[in-house]
């Protein structure tokens, strides 16, 4: 690959936040989805380490763009080297590292550099030098509220068990363009799939804390083989700022276990705006705690009913 390599890019951003908070944030790759914007869902493939392969998907230029990526990480230097591949073709591809550089109490030096294919597989050198401080941006601005991460992360879940085949779970989940038919909290919904398994989904929603409508676009990847939806919302209500998860389906002794797991990240300067002034950040996680819980609930149970009546009219 390195006879491939152009011209290389960097960048570096001062960030008030620990350089250890600035590295883990780098390295926590599961947690992008809820913290970096352009991240929809990471898989970690294997680690050994100090090695580890991942599988991403971004959204980017209005569409989604998978990737593998081989990753180096030296915790004690605070640097991460990666090597990411593009799917579908096997020319696209993308190199370089992070490094974080400890100043005064409480500051640090970001840098992102990144080698530029000669080919132009990854675009110019204008539009990966926008790239690259793009991503610096994103990880500063997330980093610098680490003071707050314990109030302004939430993770959840629900979950049914369901007397009937997974199969017609799954479908019923799948099926979320004829939601605005079948679940009560959603007023309208549009749901495309150029890509097979990658579903760009608009929804009108009433679930929030007034009942008015809410417009909600989430990218959905659709893994029907492991029973699985991960979705990213593009576009959430305050007080939310990041809305991730997936829904599940998993073979139990007595049925399948049809369920759904939340990761939201607060706009902590939503929260009054969206709530009222005199909100806090316990009301605003009590509020989306039960925002969300109530329709994913929703969601699940009319799942179960499709599944357990099919069942029943064919007995």
């Amino acid at each position: 690959m390195s006879s491939m390599r152009g011209h290389r890019v960097g960048h570096t951003v001062p960030v008030a936040a620990p350089a250890g908070v600035v590295y883990g944030v780098l390295a926590d790759a599961a947690r992008w989805p809820v913290l970096l914007s352009s991240h929809v869902h990471v898989e970690r493939l294997d680690f050994d380490g100090d090695t580890e392969h991942l599988r991403e998907w971004e959204v980017t230029g209005g569409g989604v763009r998978a990737s593998r990526t081989r990753r180096v990480l030296d915790a004690r230097s605070r640097v991460i080297e990666f090597e990411q591949r593009y799917a579908p073709g096997p020319g696209a591809w993308a190199a370089g590292a992070w490094s974080v550089e400890a100043q005064d109490t409480g500051r640090c030096l970001l840098t992102l550099r990144q080698d530029l294919p000669r080919d132009g597989s990854t675009g110019t050198a204008g539009e990966v030098e926008a790239q690259v401080r793009g991503r610096l941006e994103r990880v500063r601005r997330v980093a610098e509220q680490w003071e707050t991460f314990d109030e302004l992360l939430l993770s959840f879940e629900d979950g049914v068990l369901v007397n009937g085949p997974a199969e017609l779970v799954y479908d019923f989940l799948y099926r979320a363009g004829e939601w605005a038919e079948t679940v009560p909290h959603v007023d309208w919904t549009s749901v495309s799939e150029d890509q097979p398994g990658v579903q760009l989904a608009v929804m009108d929603t009433c679930a929030g804390q007034t009942g008015e409508p809410a417009r909600v676009e989430a990218v959905r990847l659709c893994f029907p083989h492991a029973g699985r939806i991960v979705f990213k919302d593009t576009r959430v209500p305050g007080p939310i700022a990041a809305h991730a998860g997936e829904w599940y389906l998993l073979p139990t002794e007595s049925g399948v276990r049809a369920g759904c797991v939340h990761h939201v990240l607060l706009g902590q300067e939503d929260v009054a705006r969206a709530l009222g002034e005199d909100a806090t950040l316990a009301d605003a996680r009590r509020q989306v705690r039960e925002w969300l819980g109530r329709a994913s609930t929703e969601a699940l149970g009319l799942a179960k009913w499709h599944a357990e009546s099919a069942v029943c009219r064919l007995r």
